[in-house]
């Protein structure tokens, strides 16, 4: 499956469970174990498990593979690994105090579903990429 197609479908695949703050990250400078990740909340343990499973089967679904996921137990955060993509669906709390977007941050990529998720997003983060308006 290639990389846009496998972002699109797990963003779909997110959108369709009602993740909030959803922010795809580029990371092929940062490391060379995948390309993208992607970071979602959940309000709670029940979503973030259901926003995973979600993406799992719409990857499987669309003839991707699912490497693993982990944290299903708990939900505080959830890891589905697409291997060229990661997904993290994290409770808010937990989202907050690992604050992910600080590690990958800085090469954001800004998808045009993403103003369409606006009434989405937390409203305490930006939301636009550095430079855009």
């Amino acid at each position: 499956m290639e990389l846009n197609e496998l972002v699109e479908t797990a963003v779909r695949a997110l959108e369709d469970v009602k993740a909030k703050d959803i922010k795809i990250f580029n990371t092929e400078a940062l490391t060379d174990q995948f390309e993208r990740v992607i970071i979602a909340s959940g309000t709670s343990g029940r979503q973030t498990r259901a926003l995973a499973f979600s993406v799992s089967q719409a990857v499987k679904q669309a003839g991707g593979d699912v490497l693993g996921m982990e944290g299903e137990d708990t939900g505080e955060w959830v890891l589905v690994d697409l291997g060229s993509v990661v997904v993290h669906a994290l409770q808010p709390n937990v989202r907050d105090y690992y604050n992910l977007e600080e590690i990958w941050g800085g090469k954001e990529v800004f998808m045009a579903a993403q103003a369409e998720c606006a009434s989405k997003l937390m409203p305490h983060r930006s939301h636009a990429p550095e430079g855009a308006e």
